[in-house]
């Protein structure tokens, strides 16, 4: 296969279009299951018509395209158009026009394997809050009756959204068969993180997606008088919540790249003229090695018993939500940094602390994914932004690894 004809340039210019058609001053407007984001899918459609490939949508809304090869065996290039509300130009929409690019070149060459495109549907989960929703439903991991009853901000049913875009919710699982003959999954994406700018280097090599550990930590005391309560009489739930969330912080900050996030605080009752009785605030752990998370869990509910029992309240934790670590394979890792050091020069190896719709393609077959950096670590924000050479870089590097890996599925096979 040759490894030369691809258009990094091309790439560049198609995400700007794409930002032109579906974005504004206020940022990208492609929420999954809306008209925009539909308007961004059939401009992608456009595009793979001028490829010789067939193209389909499955039944979790997950759109594909194909270029057969001499086996059945495929190498599947993924990402997502969708986007969170004014989010940024890059974030989803640079994994599916890379792809595009690659797919456009390898298409029409001979390959000892079948080359796929995937589009995931809803990625970002912005509209009824369950993300890898179209993935995760190739993958298996999504139960329909856990999402039936959710609805969107304008209390419309997520089945009722679904059916106006053609996708059944007790049919989405189906989708698993999109995933037969899948031997390996690519992936590029930003990094949405300061760490490949600080170290100067445009790309990094994605060792794996951090295990999360998310609960609701709750504090109850005794409201009583701001003025009348001395000092060592108060039993503060809130003061108790404040020291622990300090604490779970500096824990977090003497390990190795880990992720400790106090994200929300609620406070009763909430008056200048009381402290407060009861408190609830939520805890985000995050880490690549399994046993360092539950490690992190463990002395962050014994730290916050501590001081509860400091501060004469008491403490109960709920789980909201729990992923475990998913490591990326070691041979694509070892691929993805060949070809990082051909386009680049130098390569850097790095855990990813959001989760990415590679994580459930890593259920089920070796995946790997590249970064490329994020300014100012932004994403999310009608401000996230690379440089146009780091973008056309990473292209080039996605490129090199899916020709790479298309060899290594054929030897495998």
């Amino acid at each position: 296969m040759q490894t030369e004809g691809i258009d990094a340039r091309r790439a560049v210019e198609e995400l700007k279009e794409l930002a032109d058609l579906t974005g504004g001053p206020d940022g990208a407007r492609r929420v999954a299951w809306t008209g925009q984001w539909a308007k961004a899918r059939e401009w992608l459609r456009r595009k793979l018509d001028e490829i010789d490939c067939e193209i389909e949508t499955d039944e979790a809304g997950n759109l594909w395209a194909t270029a057969p090869g001499d086996s059945e065996s495929a190498v599947v290039l993924g990402g997502h158009i969708d986007s969170v509300p004014n989010g940024g130009w890059l974030d989803g929409a640079l994994n599916v026009i890379g792809a595009l690019e690659v797919f456009r070149v390898l298409a029409p060459q001979q390959r000892p394997v079948t080359l796929r495109l995937v589009d995931w549907a809803d990625e970002e989960g912005a509209r009824f809050g369950r993300s890898l929703f179209g993935s995760s439903a190739a993958a298996g991991t999504l139960k329909p009756d856990d999402v039936r009853d959710f609805k969107d901000k304008d209390g419309i049913a997520l089945p009722d959204a679904l059916r106006e875009h053609g996708v059944e919710l007790d049919r989405m699982n189906e989708a698993n068969g999109q995933l037969r003959n899948a031997a390996a999954y690519l992936e590029l994406h930003i990094e949405q993180g300061p760490v490949l700018e600080r170290m100067d280097l445009p790309l990094g090599v994605v060792l794996g997606t951090f295990g999360v550990e998310r609960h609701a930590v709750r504090f109850a005391g005794q409201q009583a008088h701001s003025g009348s309560t001395p000092m060592d009489a108060r039993k503060d739930a809130f003061v108790a919540a404040a020291r622990s969330a300090t604490e779970f912080r500096d824990d977090a900050a003497r390990r190795d790249d880990v992720r400790a996030t106090t994200g929300f605080v609620n406070v009763s009752p909430g008056i200048v003229t009381a402290f407060n009785g009861w408190c609830e605030m939520s805890l985000d752990q995050r880490a690549l090695n399994a046993e360092e998370l539950a490690d992190m869990l463990r002395t962050a509910r014994e730290t916050s018993e501590r001081v509860a029992g400091e501060e004469g309240v008491s403490v109960e934790w709920e789980r909201l939500w729990q992923i475990e670590p998913i490591p990326f394979d070691e041979d694509l890792i070892e691929l993805a940094e060949e070809a990082v050091n051909e386009v680049a020069g130098k390569s850097h190896r790095l855990p990813s602390g959001p989760l990415h719709d590679a994580a459930e393609m890593a259920r089920l077959m070796p995946t790997v994914m590249l970064f490329v950096k994020s300014l100012r670590g932004l994403s999310h924000t009608k401000e996230e932004d690379t440089p146009e050479e780091d973008l056309e870089l990473s292209v080039q590097a996605l490129h090199r690894l899916a020709v790479r890996t298309m060899d290594w599925v054929a030897k495998g096979a």
